[in-house]
């Protein structure tokens, strides 16, 4: 079963949208990644848009950064993507007709308290009209306030994954329908 998101992060949010996808293998996760990709470019193309932040749940093994890797691949990052599980962030910055996109991959595995979070001085970040993926939400509490997206991932058999999305922010919503 897949990991749904504490209730507690964001008490007061309602899902604006959800749906639930089958890729049935890697090749079906990157066709997602460039989905996924395509809905942020969209939505940055919107008036007001201010940021996009994204929680990724999911065990060990979930497939949490290969996602991570289809987006970025997607959205034309021909590089190496590496998990920023010692680095705690991995910060890219994508050349767009409309200027630069600034793309921020968090992972908060290895914190041990919410306070880390705080003390990592992240929140400009989240504060900057960027792309925010973030594996392992969950150690930041509910420091890190209501995405626009959840992507609960869960492996099936084989390389199957499923994913469970919800949206709670109208950006999203529109990422999500494109999806």
């Amino acid at each position: 079963m897949p990991v749904a998101p504490d209730p507690s992060f964001f008490p007061l949010a309602n899902v604006l949208l959800e749906r639930r996808f089958t890729l049935e293998n890697l090749a079906a996760t990157d066709a997602f990644g460039a989905r996924f990709a395509h809905a942020i470019d969209f939505v940055r193309a919107t008036p007001g848009f201010t940021g996009l932040h994204v929680q990724l749940l999911g065990d060990l093994g979930a497939g949490k950064t290969t996602l991570v890797r289809a987006t970025l691949a997607g959205l034309g990052h021909p590089g190496r993507v590496r998990s920023p599980t010692y680095t705690l962030v991995e910060p890219y910055a994508l050349a767009r007709e409309d200027g630069e996109l600034e793309l921020y991959h968090f992972d908060l595995y290895r914190f041990a308290d919410p306070a880390e979070w705080a003390d990592a001085g992240f929140r400009e970040y989240f504060d900057a009209g960027a792309i925010c993926l973030v594996e392992w939400p969950q150690k930041a509490g509910a420091l890190l306030g209501t995405p626009d997206l959840v992507f609960a991932l869960e492996p099936g058999e084989d390389e199957r994954r499923f994913i469970d999305a919800r949206a709670y922010s109208e950006s999203g919503k529109a990422c999500l329908e494109r999806c």
